[in-house]
């Protein structure tokens, strides 16, 4: 007979730490984000969005034909600041 004992919290250290990898390869592998990732990054709704910040000159972004898209590692740079900024308002 072979018993085999599990160490739960070791398993569940070992899930995270994979679900975290995988997240960051996604994460990694997005140059752009269009409107809908953006909304969804920021959690914030379009009106929102365009009223606070995407008309700042310094925001990265391009409207290719009738779609913009945006530098994802810039805009994540830009946000950082521009919530900093926020808070010292």
């Amino acid at each position: 007979m072979i018993n085999v004992e599990i160490d739960e919290n070791e398993v569940r250290e070992l899930y995270l730490k994979t679900l975290r990898e995988k997240i960051d390869e996604v994460d990694a592998e997005l140059i752009f984000w269009d409107t809908k990732e953006l909304k969804r990054r920021t959690c914030m709704s379009w009106n929102t969005i365009q009223k606070e910040f995407f008309f700042d000159p310094r925001f990265p972004k391009r409207k290719v034909g009738g779609k913009w898209y945006i530098y994802a590692p810039k805009a994540k740079e830009f946000l950082e600041n521009w919530l900093f900024e926020q808070c010292n308002l």
